[in-house]
């Protein structure tokens, strides 16, 4: 999968865990496994008590257009709408897990608007997340490291 491809699906699959109708994952050290047809991408990020809060606002705001959330008996349904340039991504999920020590979402993602091509793109995305412990010596919340070392930090 192209990295714009591969960013716009774990974009719009995150929303999930990052939805302000959701719980908030415990604060802590939380590694997150993407899933799907075209590969792995493995991170790990320091939570604090607002960092999803924050994000999930800035998602809101900025890439994604619709973020519904209903509760369901086993845990939550979500049907998102998100742009990434002339890229856009409609998907649904559904979210379970405690939210302290994990949750997991699976979900289908539609592409299109992709650079060179025509037809829409359908990703299917498995996304699970674990707390590791606290966050370590010298993190704060935000900060991610992705299975290519360090990313930026977010607040």
């Amino acid at each position: 999968m192209r990295p714009a491809a591969l960013a716009v699906t774990v974009l719009a699959m995150a929303v999930p865990a990052l939805a302000e109708d959701l719980p908030q994952r415990r604060p802590g050290l939380w590694e997150t496994r993407w899933q799907g047809e075209q590969g792995e991408v493995v991170a790990k990020q320091c939570l604090g008590p607002d960092t999803e809060r924050f994000l999930a606002g800035s998602l809101a705001g900025g890439t994604c257009s619709k973020l519904l959330v209903t509760r369901t008996a086993t845990g939550y349904a979500i049907e998102t709408e998100c742009a990434m340039g002339p890229v856009k991504a409609s998907g649904s999920s559904v979210v379970t897990g405690d939210f302290e020590t994990a949750i997991r979402s699976e979900g289908a993602t539609r592409l299109t608007g992709m650079p060179g091509q025509s037809a829409p793109l359908e990703r299917r995305l498995v996304m699970e997340s674990r707390r590791l412990g606290d966050c370590g010596p010298g993190q704060k919340p935000g900060d991610v490291v992705a299975s290519g070392g360090p990313g930026p930090a977010k607040p």
